[in-house]
């Protein structure tokens, strides 16, 4: 019975040391497969971070907390090294390629450290926080075409790097408060600036290509962000660049939400006779129009499925709505002409005043 209780326990140990090897699954919280490509990953990534941007949910507190691990699995996922030590070992497996110490194949050394047991806890609630470079918010102009379709589009971008050169400088600067004994039983505090010593950098300019995807149903005014791409900080982390999404006016068409609309001008003898034709659609498609009756103008048609992709769901499309304009004929007609019309018609000449604003 002793054994068994040893066994369990054993079991229990190594279970619990196996969780905490494990860690955080970034696959789960990123919502792909492990077999995902770069491409995947980064789709799912910007979605989730725009979804979870704690600047878009301040009332909700865990909103922070799902951003970082959003940011921590994409970091990870989309780095070839990292990725393939986090499949092997784990969250755990990351932090010994970092720290350089343990062995990520033995779990009690990760478990325990060593035996070596550190109590930090005062000098965590003394972490003062890490300055950050600027935002940068730039536009990126694309076709309707691109936001049907979907598209990569190419963007240099001129990034300050920094660079390490000879000599120190003082950084990270803080203030302190330093108490001076001024005599017995009295004291005076005065804040006090206090540096480290860190080496000398400048900053260089380098470039660097990013690949904007522009997904299929992507709306005007919609962020794209590229984390850590922002304006650097000499002392802290860079800011983010964020690409609004700006979606240049269309020859044929105009959207509202996912439904487009277009004009077509028929002729008066088309308006009156029925017509058969095909509207070039975004990605080169026809649409079919087919109108056997009289047709008004200012008169519509609704071509379901034919509008643009859903965003959250390519398989949902919205609607095409179809205005006509008539052609009328210019010049005159013969008294003939215009009996022959009274007779085909079948009207009487009428007026009628109405407000139609």
């Amino acid at each position: 019975m002793a054994e068994f209780h040893v066994y369990f326990l054993s079991l229990l140990v190594l279970s619990c040391c196996l969780q905490i090897l494990a860690g955080r699954d970034f696959y789960t919280i990123l919502g792909v497969p492990r077999d995902a490509n770069k491409n995947q990953i980064k789709r799912a990534y910007r979605k989730l971070a725009m979804k979870w941007h704690p600047d878009k949910n301040k009332d909700d507190p865990q909103a922070q907390e799902r951003f970082q691990d959003l940011s921590a699995a994409y970091e990870v996922l989309t780095d070839d090294e990292r990725r393939k030590v986090y499949d092997n070992h784990g969250e755990e497996g990351l932090k010994n390629m970092q720290s350089g110490g343990g062995d990520p194949f033995d779990p009690f050394s990760s478990f325990f450290g060593g035996f070596g047991f550190h109590f930090d806890g005062a000098q965590h609630s003394h972490e003062r926080e890490i300055p950050r470079g600027s935002d940068i918010v730039m536009d990126l102009e694309v076709t309707l075409e691109e936001l049907y379709n979907g598209n990569f589009i190419e963007v240099l971008r001129f990034k300050p790097v920094k660079q390490t050169i000879p000599g120190t400088r003082k950084c990270n600067c803080r203030q302190e408060m330093r108490t001076t004994q001024l005599g017995p039983g009295r004291f005076q505090m005065s804040p006090v600036d206090i540096c480290d010593e860190c080496p000398a950098v400048t900053m260089v300019t380098k470039e660097k290509l990013l690949e904007v995807e522009v997904e299929p149903g992507m709306r005007d005014g919609q962020e794209y962000p590229f984390i850590a791409e922002g304006e650097p900080h000499i002392d802290g982390e860079p800011g983010d660049l964020k690409f609004i999404i700006r979606e240049l006016r269309h020859d044929s068409f105009k959207r509202k939400g996912d439904d487009l609309y277009t004009n077509v001008t028929i002729t008066l003898l088309d308006a009156l006779n029925g017509f058969e034709m095909d509207i070039p659609h975004l990605d080169g498609h026809k649409v079919h129009l087919v109108r056997e009756k009289i047709t008004w103008p200012g008169a519509r048609i609704k071509k379901k499925d034919e509008g643009m992709p859903n965003y959250d769901n390519n398989n949902a499309k919205g609607d095409l709505y179809i205005t006509f304009d008539v052609e009328f004929p210019r010049g005159g007609l013969e008294d003939s002409e215009k009996e022959a019309l009274k007779t085909i018609l079948k009207q009487q000449s009428q007026q009628k005043a109405y407000n139609g604003l």
